[in-house]
């Protein structure tokens, strides 16, 4: 990457903010609806999502997005590449034949489900969500999709923390993030 792309990476770390002790005491939450309350922010962080994937995963034929905010960045980019965005949902929110993985996270444990039919064998899939922390909600996807026979690329998040080693915690999908914090 070059530097107008470092560029647009220290004007998006410029907008986002962290809140302590929220949802739990303990936890750093690091806010990405901050930097999303103006359009130009907005635009320039489907930017980056975009020439990210463009650049490090060139062969992707679907994005999957993780509830809830990787919804917000997995249809914008998919419908700029033209190509699939797949949900993966908590326990009961989708229809039809799902599969599920319960996963722990930093403060508790939770289930996600993706729809049987919506992965065909071998899709060459990325994860989208807004921050890795423990590297669970990731590897529980990664887990579904090989369930059902996709390929999983590997996972892009606009947030990592370094601090809790979810990457370790992942080793078969590797992470891409566009904002590290220790």
């Amino acid at each position: 990457m070059n530097s107008e792309y470092a560029k647009k990476i220290d004007n998006l770390k410029s907008k986002l903010k962290s809140y302590p002790d929220f949802p739990k005491e303990g936890i750093l939450f690091w806010d990405i609806f901050s930097a999303l309350s103006d359009g130009y922010t907005c635009k320039l962080l489907q930017s980056l999502l975009v020439e990210t994937i463009r650049c490090k995963y060139p062969d992707v034929e679907a994005v999957v997005g993780l509830e809830a905010r990787g919804f917000l960045f997995s249809f914008s980019v998919a419908a700029e590449l033209g190509i699939a965005c797949l949900p993966i949902r908590k326990k009961g929110k989708l229809p039809g034949e799902v599969l599920s993985h319960k996963y722990d996270l930093e403060y508790g444990s939770d289930v996600l489900e993706i729809q049987k039919d919506s992965v065909r064998p071998g899709l060459k899939c990325l994860i989208i969500d807004d921050l890795i922390a423990t590297g669970g909600s990731i590897g529980a996807a990664a887990q579904l999709l090989y369930s059902c026979g996709a390929h999983v690329l590997g996972s892009l998040v606009i947030i990592e923390l370094n601090s809790l080693n979810g990457r370790e915690n992942i080793p078969d999908v590797p992470v891409h993030s566009l904002i590290t914090y220790d």
